[in-house]
């Protein structure tokens, strides 16, 4: 998943907004570091929608003077089934008895911070009725 970022000289370095995801907000020394506090900002951006339980804006298409942003795959998915379960409105609690797992487990699923098996991911979209798909 591509975010698109505006990078904005200032005083040698650059300031980073992203249109999509407000929240995303930094600042770099020169480009490269503008890149890398962008990677990271975004990524870190992506807890507040998690712990607001609040659905995440897919990017829109970039203009001709923005920078794209990858967020990490092992993120976009769950970045995906957060979306899903918040348009359906499934606790964690219906989750875990869909897929047969503890409470406990999808708290760890829905965790950015836990690696979690992208079979995993998929079985709990699956639940959902939804089949997770990559493609390169």
């Amino acid at each position: 998943m591509l975010y698109p970022a505006k990078f904005e000289p200032e005083d040698g370095g650059y300031n980073v907004s992203f249109r999509d995801i407000p929240e995303a907000l930094t600042c770099g020394d020169d480009y490269d570091d503008a890149v890398e506090m962008a990677k990271d900002a975004l990524l870190t951006s992506m807890d507040f929608y998690f712990e607001d339980r609040r659905k995440v804006p897919m990017p829109s298409k970039p203009r001709k003077d923005e920078v794209l942003i990858e967020l990490p795959s092992s993120v976009f998915a769950k970045v995906l089934l957060l979306n899903e379960m918040v348009e359906q409105n499934i606790s964690n609690v219906e989750l875990a008895k869909r897929i047969e797992v503890k409470p406990q487990e999808v708290q760890r699923i829905t965790n950015l911070t836990h690696s979690t098996k992208i079979d995993t991911i998929s079985k709990a979209l699956s639940s959902l009725g939804k089949h997770l798909q990559l493609s390169v």
